[in-house]
């Protein structure tokens, strides 16, 4: 009888080593993917600012206005510009191989 005892009290003890262990690679895994959403969400933020920074920089009036300052580029004049038109059915006879 008092080795079934022991037995059983082995077997008990085995059985809360392995709850313990368990629940502490339950905790550590569920910490690891607290930290991994915590990094997704910034990497949303950031995504999210970027995006909104990029639509600022690629305004038309920026995009102008940098090529103008930069770049000394500047809108054709009226004068200048030559409007060239063609004939429809010229167009199609030219785009046929």
């Amino acid at each position: 009888m008092t080795r079934l005892n022991a037995l059983l009290l082995l077997l008990a003890i085995a059985c809360a080593a392995g709850v313990i262990t368990s629940q502490h690679r339950a905790r550590k895994v569920f910490s690891e993917l607290e930290g991994a959403q915590s990094a997704a969400r910034k990497l949303d933020e950031e995504f999210t600012q970027l995006q909104l920074e990029q639509s600022t920089w690629a305004t038309s009036r920026r995009v102008e206005s940098v090529a103008s300052r930069q770049l000394g580029m500047r809108l054709p004049d009226a004068q200048t510009s030559t409007i060239v038109t063609l004939d429809s059915r010229a167009a199609v006879a030219d785009a046929r191989p």
